[in-house]
């Protein structure tokens, strides 16, 4: 039994045009929520990778990150289920692209919204989690780290999945 403790990673897109953010409203367990254009990683693919593919997934925009705003690590616990899960967040801001108008939303997308930082920060008991305001918080404040402080091996695209 594999008892070893592993969090999820998750990539999320900081969106901001003309001093707006792009939000996306999804369906979660616990009802209707906001959140960064985010998800989790895939196999074979790198942080930036997998971030570009869940914004235009979640948005019907391309997007091509540009610097790593931050890492973040967070926590949270279901009350219905007393599901405990841990998140390594990697969220990366860049250039988004035009809505593709062929490209449908996720399963879960209700619509996406940009919102003035004062109207992310008003709907605050509205977000998925906390790191969905602290992300856009260090954008706004300037925080940009350069792509290549995360180094991607050539193994994770290169190397077949283990068979279990």
């Amino acid at each position: 039994m594999d008892t070893r403790w592993k969090p999820n990673v998750t990539v999320a897109a900081i969106v901001e045009k003309e001093g707006r953010y792009l939000l996306i409203e999804e369906h979660t367990q616990e009802g209707l929520r906001l959140n960064n254009p985010a998800g989790h990683l895939d196999p074979g693919e790198s942080p930036a990778e997998g971030c570009a593919r869940e914004t235009l997934e979640e948005t019907a925009r391309p997007f091509r990150p540009t610097a790593l705003v931050g890492i973040y690590l967070s926590r949270f616990q279901r009350p219905s289920t007393g599901e405990d899960i841990t998140y390594v967040r990697m969220a990366f801001c860049g250039d988004i692209g035009d809505v593709q108008p062929e490209r449908q939303l996720d399963e879960g997308i209700v619509r996406t919204v940009w919102m003035s930082p004062q109207e992310v920060r008003d709907s605050a008991d509205r977000h998925r989690s906390p790191l969905v305001l602290r992300c856009i918080e260090d954008h706004l404040a300037g925080q940009r780290f350069p792509l290549e402080v995360i180094h991607t091996d050539a193994a994770v695209a290169d190397l077949p999945p283990l068979r279990s």
